[in-house]
């Protein structure tokens, strides 16, 4: 059997491998060149579980999103139990050094070489001295500014204006007897961990944070 030349579907003629191993490669290439145009032309997405309600845990997803949102990406926010406390209209997040001994605590002013050192600080002394946690906060907040990093605020915003779909978890929210007027109007759904999971499921990146 001749499969050097097969008619193509406008009629012409188009060459082809004459053997069957080459064919096969042939059909090969092709496919993954398919796929590969399919990839290239379809949006990818980003999916985000929130869970912490933090000032340090509020960065990543809002950085992550607003990022993903940047490069054209779907990008979408759940935030449940603690983590919906990131979409109350009066945001009133602290710092939590209590059990995160990995954070580093550095001052925002002074010297280069103050600025530079790590403050180790015991989790004896953040769970145990008054005001301690405001304290981090209040240094970590001064820390965002002289490096011109941009408020939770600002980037929650940053994520609205960029189209990041946020989603509030309503099971968490008729958990802890929360009012839907305590949110921002901006969030585009309430919904359960069940409608999420099935637009996780489908998204290229899906984080957990």
């Amino acid at each position: 059997m001749n499969l050097a030349m097969l008619h193509a579907p406008d009629g012409g003629a188009r060459a082809m491998p004459a053997d069957l191993a080459s064919l096969d490669a042939w059909f090969d290439r092709r496919l993954e060149e398919k796929i590969a145009e399919r990839d290239a032309a379809r949006t990818k997405s980003l999916a985000i579980i929130a869970t912490k309600g933090t000032m340090d845990m509020a960065y990543p997803p809002f950085i992550l999103a607003s990022t993903a949102a940047a490069l054209g990406w779907n990008a979408s926010i759940f935030f449940t139990f603690y983590g919906l406390e990131l979409l109350k209209k009066d945001l009133s997040i602290k710092v939590s050094p209590l059990g995160n001994p990995a954070m580093p605590m550095k001052l925002p002013f002074g010297p280069e070489w103050l600025q530079q050192t790590n403050l180790p600080v015991p989790n004896f002394v953040a769970g145990n001295l008054p005001g301690f946690e405001g304290f981090a906060t209040a240094m970590m907040e001064q820390t965002v500014k002289a490096k011109g990093i941009a408020s939770i605020k600002e980037l929650r915003d940053i994520c609205i204006e960029s189209g990041v779909r946020l989603l509030a978890c309503q099971m968490t929210v008729d958990l802890f007897s929360h009012r839907q007027d305590e949110f921002i109007p901006e969030i585009a759904e309430w919904i359960g961990a069940t409608s999420y999971l099935a637009e996780a499921q489908k998204a290229d990146v899906c984080l957990f944070v």
